[in-house]
């Protein structure tokens, strides 16, 4: 049909998966789904609703870049992980996919392109080509346990690169981004002109310490204009609030003008609500006891996954470091797509890793989340499956 823009014309054909789950699912069979990835829809502390009843929620008083005491509390959250930053360098939005949307308006024109990692979560492509971007996607070698390789995100760029993307610790990797990669990056992206990105939503569930992760690029000294990206949906399991934010960071001429630029772009939207954002300190305070419970969860989840396995099992479970996911690597036949539809026949719902850019093998991606019970008869299947 004419008349309609071309960087919304994606692909809606639905995969052999897809039809099989609506079909499953208009039978009304049971389904224990692991890919679960609400975390409010698995029993994990939630915080008052009372919270967001504040004395002062309807009024209105925009600010750009969103209300000071929010930015204030932000700028405390990110204190309490070794991050010390100013306020003033903060930039509320509705998510960070919208701050991705706001990032590339800032960093690119029309045409040109990013570098994203591969594998990871599917979203880039959208949020890139809706803003007339492109992505040159670097791959994280599997030999380097997904984690960055700076000769490739170096090889991936050309003439039109803007920015470097990376996501800390991976989704669904679980890789986090340490020193020397960070290093060797920043050197990067200086001599290059780039940009860099970092997406830190998973960044608080690491699972055990880990010598020289970086937990986040906010309040670095750093070569290059730096964006560290987080928000309520994971800090706090709060994905119906709608608050992210972004810390502008790298030579400060830079980045005062890139805070500049980016305050005029928050203050044609004002997307984010003044009562989360006046409930914003309370629903921090709320983030430790949500982590505290969401970290035992998938930590015992994982437990449970890695006790399940045979000893001598053609499948494993893939080396990570946090996040809520777990990757499995399983023989190249039957295959990603059959082996998720053999288990979905016998009730059991995991993504293949073709969904998230892996190659070089067959995966499967499992979500943490669900409650133990559910998770605990979802391994008997899938160990059943995998098993043959």
């Amino acid at each position: 049909m004419s008349g309609f823009s071309a960087r919304t014309d994606f692909p809606r054909a639905w995969n052999a998966l897809a039809r099989a789950l609506a079909e499953r699912r208009e039978r009304g069979l049971p389904l224990v789904d692991l890919t679960e990835s609400n975390p409010t829809r698995v029993g994990l502390p939630a915080p008052e609703p009372a919270l967001l009843a504040t004395p002062e929620a309807f009024t209105y008083a925009p600010e750009p870049q969103g209300l000071l005491s929010a930015r204030e509390a932000v700028a405390g959250y990110l204190a309490a992980r070794g991050a010390p930053v100013s306020p003033e360098h903060l930039i509320l939005s509705a998510s960070t996919s919208e701050a991705y949307a706001w990032l590339f308006k800032l960093l690119c024109e029309p045409g040109d392109n990013v570098l994203v990692p591969a594998p990871s979560y599917p979203l880039f492509e959208y949020l890139t080509r809706l803003e007339s971007v492109e992505i040159r996607p670097y791959r994280l070698p599997r030999a380097h346990g997904f984690g960055l390789d700076v000769e490739a995100v170096a090889e991936a760029r050309d003439a039109r690169s803007r920015a470097v993307l990376v996501v800390n610790p991976g989704n669904p990797t679980g890789h986090y981004l340490h020193e020397g990669e960070l290093a060797a990056l920043a050197t990067l992206c200086a001599d290059a002109r780039l940009a860099l990105i970092s997406d830190e939503v998973f960044s608080d569930f690491a699972w055990a310490p880990e010598p020289d992760r970086v937990p986040t690029v906010a309040g670095r000294a750093l070569p290059m204009p730096t964006f560290a990206l987080s928000g309520l949906s994971k800090v706090a399991g709060l994905p119906g609030l709608k608050l992210g934010w972004t810390h502008v960071g790298g030579p400060p001429a830079v980045r005062d003008e890139a805070l500049a630029r980016l305050e005029l772009v928050a203050d044609t939207f004002l997307s984010v609500g003044t009562s989360v954002q006046q409930a914003l300190p309370a629903l921090l305070a709320h983030a430790p006891r949500f982590q505290a419970a969401l970290l035992q969860r998938v930590k015992d989840n994982r437990q449970r996954l890695l006790a399940a396995r045979p000893a001598q099992a053609l499948w494993d479970v893939v080396h990570a470091h946090g996040g809520w996911s777990a990757v499995l690597r399983i023989p190249r036949e039957p295959g990603e797509e059959a082996t998720c539809l053999a288990l979905l026949e016998a009730g059991v719902l995991v993504q293949p890793g073709y969904f998230y850019d892996f190659t070089g093998g067959a995966f499967l991606v499992l979500s943490l989340l669900p409650p133990p019970a559910a998770f605990e008869a979802a391994l008997g299947v899938l160990v059943r499956v995998l098993e043959g």
